[in-house]
């Protein structure tokens, strides 16, 4: 019996409860407004969270000597960064007003600026213990393959690359530069969100292929550097095409205008598209 009542007693409970959400009753309760508490602890919250993160981020210190920090970036390899990054740098540096450009190659596990750039030998070391950077076509560049044998592989765990990134940066004597190129390497890792970070960068080149694997990559890479505040200048499309040396006939290989769909849907710019060729 007393198992009885106890299950009637929970009913009626329930009931009251139900009619007391429908009927919107408040004379049993005392008026308390959850919304307006429920928004106030939130708000401070969110003014905590901000301020907390502000505290952790570091600040972005220029380097020393450079006006523009310009970044070339891709989400996955094989796509034509490098390529992009020396072309830009040439580029750049064959304007009058231009009186510098350097190129920094930040891909510590597979650098390929110095066999792009034609560039070997060892770095010199100035008054102040700073790298003094090769030049080869009026670029001034810095890359760890310059410290490293050619074929020689990087076993390093990330604390190791994170420490050499921060020697390419801080410890190179680029004398006065108009601009420094920066040749990302692959992906979203530690080394990009650590450069972009620590340097204020004036805008980031994203390089992909139209295929659409390459595009998902390029998309994450681009958005990575939206939320880091980094202005991203626009999409380069590479083998945007075949042509045929011989016959100049054209094949989309890797589908067409991929790279354009993708800067059209986040309201960024073509700054290129590059077509592939092979030479007999």
């Amino acid at each position: 019996m007393a198992a009885t009542r106890g299950l009637v007693g929970l009913g009626l409970n329930a009931l009251r409860a139900r009619t007391f959400l429908q009927c919107g009753r408040r004379d049993s309760l005392p008026a308390v407004s959850f919304s307006s508490a429920a928004g106030s602890h939130e708000e401070k919250l969110k003014n905590r969270q901000s301020e907390m993160m502000s505290r952790g981020l570091p600040k972005r210190k220029p380097i020393p000597g450079v006006k523009h920090v310009l970044v070339v970036a891709s989400g996955k390899g094989g796509v034509g960064k490098s390529t992009t990054a020396v072309n830009l740098a040439l580029g750049i540096a064959a304007r009058d007003d231009v009186k510098g450009v350097g190129l920094l190659d930040a891909d510590v596990y597979g650098p390929s600026i110095p066999r792009m750039m034609n560039l070997k030998g060892n770095p010199t070391l100035s008054d102040r213990n700073f790298m003094i950077p090769l030049v080869n076509y009026g670029i001034q560049c810095m890359s760890m393959g310059f410290l490293v044998e050619e074929s020689a592989p990087i076993v390093w765990r990330g604390l190791m690359v994170m420490s050499a990134i921060e020697r390419l940066l801080r410890q190179v004597d680029w004398g006065q530069l108009d601009y420094l190129v920066i040749d990302m390497p692959p992906g979203t890792g530690d080394v990009q969100l650590s450069i972009s970070q620590n340097v204020p960068i004036s805008g980031a080149v994203i390089v992909s292929t139209p295929q659409d694997i390459a595009l998902l990559d390029a998309r994450r890479g681009a958005e990575m550097f939206q939320k880091l505040n980094v202005p991203v200048l626009g999409l380069v499309q590479n083998m945007s095409v075949f042509r045929c040396p011989k016959c100049e006939h054209e094949t989309h290989i890797f589908g067409a205008d991929g790279a354009r769909q993708l800067a059209a849907t986040m309201g960024l710019d073509i700054l290129g598209t590059k077509p592939s060729s092979f030479q007999s």
